[in-house]
């Protein structure tokens, strides 16, 4: 018996081709209102604790 693979997504997207979901303002929250002029914030999300840390390359990175 030859089994063929089953594509289960015909095609893969790529960043460009996902839609892109528009953000009302009110919604948007800027970086600097979450850090108040902190590098690093820990964040409580139920019963965890995330870390998100603001890089000196300018990138925000949350870790668990």
């Amino acid at each position: 018996m030859n089994a063929q693979p089953v594509l289960l997504r015909p095609e893969t997207l790529t960043l460009r081709d996902r839609p892109v979901r528009v953000v009302a303002p009110e919604e948007v929250i800027d970086s600097e209102a979450l850090l108040k002029g902190r590098r690093e914030i820990l964040i409580q999300h139920g019963d965890r604790f995330y870390r998100l840390r603001h890089t000196s390359n300018d990138k925000l990175i949350l870790t668990k």
